[in-house]
């Protein structure tokens, strides 16, 4: 993907989530509608899934500067004796993480929600201003969203939206009995 695909998938899907978010109702807006995965005695609601798009995007600029510095950009977890943990154990520490970025934002209202996405969205424009196209089309080895290119995974942020918010309704749908 080119720069300007990217900025377009990027804003357009930004700004349709937010302009459907901002239509909730602040009940609606922080019902629970899903269980946690870290914990399915909590529930998070369409707030807790907006956030979390902000700390995987943040997660992933980081992992773009890692991978354009030449260091790996996927950083691989370990236990505490040197082995590889398992899929298992990365996403039980996964699941965690999102949880407690969650939980630091439960409850906020989507004004101050969206002031948290859009700081981490304006450093991945910038990031996005000083990529080459060399840059955009190198794979991150080991990425596995989109077609692992920093591009791509950059305009991954877009749909990771769309995907969260409708991870939402069809829990707000499943609790209505719908």
């Amino acid at each position: 993907m080119n720069r300007i695909e990217i900025e377009v998938q990027l804003n357009r899907d930004r700004a349709w989530l937010l302009e459907t978010l901002s239509g909730m109702s602040e009940e609606e807006l922080h019902r629970g509608v899903t269980a946690s995965e870290h914990d399915p005695k909590l529930m998070w609601s369409f707030a807790d899934h907006f956030v979390h798009t902000s700390l995987i995007e943040q997660n992933w600029n980081a992992m773009f500067r890692r991978h354009i510095a030449g260091e790996p950009g996927m950083a691989a977890r370990v236990n505490k004796d040197g082995t590889p943990q398992s899929r298992e154990e990365v996403m039980t520490w996964i699941h965690g993480w999102t949880e407690a970025w969650a939980e630091k934002h439960r409850d906020k209202p989507l004004d101050e929600l969206a002031a948290v996405g859009l700081a981490i969205r304006a450093d991945t424009l910038k990031l996005l201003s000083e990529l080459t196209q060399e840059q955009l089309d190198s794979k991150i080895p080991g990425a596995p969203w989109a077609d692992g290119t920093v591009g791509g995974i950059m305009a991954a942020n877009a749909s990771h939206g769309r995907m969260h918010f409708g991870y939402a309704t069809e829990g707000a749908e499943a609790r209505r009995g719908g």
